[in-house]
């Protein structure tokens, strides 16, 4: 197995891994920070308030996005299954 067949590999997996994380945390970074903005605005200052919205928000997000996310997933699968005879040969 040559260095830059395994490099490709790990770089492919690690970017899928970033876009289904990012896919995850954005909506969830998005609800946070209108959360921020209304605690400013009306001087609440109560730490659990933010944490809930961002809960709810991040299972809808796994909840809508499933479908996505077990289709990248299998598509990196299949990819690195196909991806054996490079790294075997």
């Amino acid at each position: 197995m040559s260095p830059e067949v395994f490099v490709d590999i790990f770089q492919h997996a690690l970017f899928k891994v970033m876009l289904l994380v990012t896919a995850i945390v954005i909506p969830s970074l998005m609800v946070g920070l209108v959360v921020a903005i209304f605690q400013a605005a009306t001087s609440i200052n109560e730490q659990t308030l933010s944490f809930l919205p961002r809960l709810i928000m991040t299972l809808i997000t796994l909840i809508v996005g499933a479908h996505w996310f077990t289709q990248q997933i299998m598509d990196l699968f299949f990819d690195i299954i196909e991806s054996i005879p490079q790294v075997i040969g």
